[in-house]
């Protein structure tokens, strides 16, 4: 018997929820670990900022080409390829981590895009935020699984990262429903003119692509820098280690409410509006992370940090597949998605090498507040543009 449209878009959300907790496992792994690695390594802070973003630097590539192939053979099936492939590289060592990120990178454009796909129009957002709270849900874990084994054992966390995903690996196969919209645009009926460039670069396109380019560059170079560095940033500060943990705990607690907060007003409320109530959070956010002196002050700020910079991110990936037709939708969400990437790379490394150089906290949070301005006029920007688009419709 065929499965009602409300309980294929449950089955695919809750599904891709999993994987995406999975996900903020390994994404958060080195950033957890990293006082640890430090240790174990003699690594300063310099070369851990090379850490960092060579730890991201394989969901560059991998968000591209988990584009290209989801939009040619299909969303489920580069999904769990991607699964296997992070769980796999977590597991042989530390140094691969850049080779995690190929399965991770390739991972998340096909989450964005199954969870769109499988709601309706009026709770497509709500699926994205409901899947992606998943991210910071799995940071959390492992922020727990570091407070209660201790930073010494850093390398537990990679463990869960690797063995995780490859059980859930087989589930996926059986119980995951492909997507509807992919379905109905098999690539043998497609247009021949639906390569890369025609596809994100085509018409008005172009303008929108670019703006979804900029606003994901900034937005994540916050958020990395944040995961990455923000217990190194609360030891150096004076915290205990133990206390930089539980604040990254709050942090990650505060992305999973962002996230479904942020999705169900985006299905509801004034777009605009929430951007800039949004980002206008992420500057009064950076500006207490960088003035708070004492330990509740410090657990506010960044559970607030978590809050904006999530619910931020997770406006532009809701909103990403409804900027492009079916046959690159997957293409187009990877594009931005890779993009974003390179603010991953380039936050946790420019804060390394600002922090090596004697810059304090408080410096460096006014540092990347341009950007987060930049990011947020993009936003609008593409708000406005959005319903001006050739054949801006409903998703099919």
């Amino acid at each position: 018997m065929k499965r009602s449209r409300k309980g294929l878009t449950f089955m695919t959300v809750l599904l891709c929820f999993v994987v995406a907790l999975l996900e903020g496992i390994d994404i958060q792994s080195a950033g957890i670990a990293g006082t640890g690695i430090a240790a174990t390594f003699g690594l300063d802070k310099s070369q851990m900022g090379w850490v960092f973003s060579a730890s991201i630097l394989g969901l560059l590539p991998g968000a591209f080409l988990g584009g290209l192939l989801a939009d040619r053979i299909g969303r489920k099936q580069v999904l769990i390829g991607s699964v296997v492939l992070f769980g796999v590289f977590s597991l042989v060592t530390t140094a691969t981590s850049d080779l995690t990120g190929l399965g991770l990178g390739a991972a998340l454009p096909n989450l964005i895009a199954l969870s769109s796909e499988s709601a309706d129009d009026a709770t497509r957002a709500t699926a994205v935020s409901l899947m992606y709270c998943g991210v910071p849900l799995g940071g959390a874990l492992a922020s727990l699984v570091s407070v209660l084994g201790g930073m010494e054992n850093w390398k537990l966390v990679f463990h869960l990262g690797g063995w995780a995903p490859l059980m859930i690996a087989p589930l996926l196969y059986v119980l995951l429903p492909e997507s509807p919209a992919f379905e109905r645009h098999q690539p043998s009926n497609a247009p021949a003119r639906t390569g890369l460039w025609h596809g994100l670069f085509r018409e008005r396109q172009a303008f929108v692509t670019l703006l979804l380019w900029v606003s994901c560059f900034f937005t994540l170079t916050v958020v990395y820098m944040l995961l990455n560095w923000l217990p190194s940033l609360l030891i150096g500060q004076g915290f205990t280690r133990p206390q930089a943990g539980m604040v990254q705990l709050l942090l990650n607690l505060g992305m999973a409410t962002g996230s479904v907060f942020a999705g169900l007003l985006l299905d509801r409320w004034r777009a605009s509006l929430l951007v800039g109530l949004t980002y206008t959070g992420i500057l009064v956010a950076l500006l207490a992370l960088g003035r708070s002196g004492d330990f509740t002050s410090m657990l506010l700020a960044g559970f607030d940090a978590g809050f904006f910079v999530l619910a931020a991110q997770l406006i532009l990936y809701a909103l990403a597949p409804q900027l492009y037709p079916a046959q690159v939708r997957a293409t187009g969400v990877g594009s931005a998605v890779a993009i974003g990437r390179l603010g991953s790379i380039s936050g946790p490394l420019i804060a390394g090498q600002m922090l090596a150089t004697g810059t304090g906290t408080p410096e460096l949070m006014l540092a990347v507040s341009p950007g987060v301005v930049i990011a947020a006029t993009g936003v609008i920007i593409l708000l406005r543009q959005r319903k001006t688009l050739p054949g801006h419709s409903p998703m099919t």
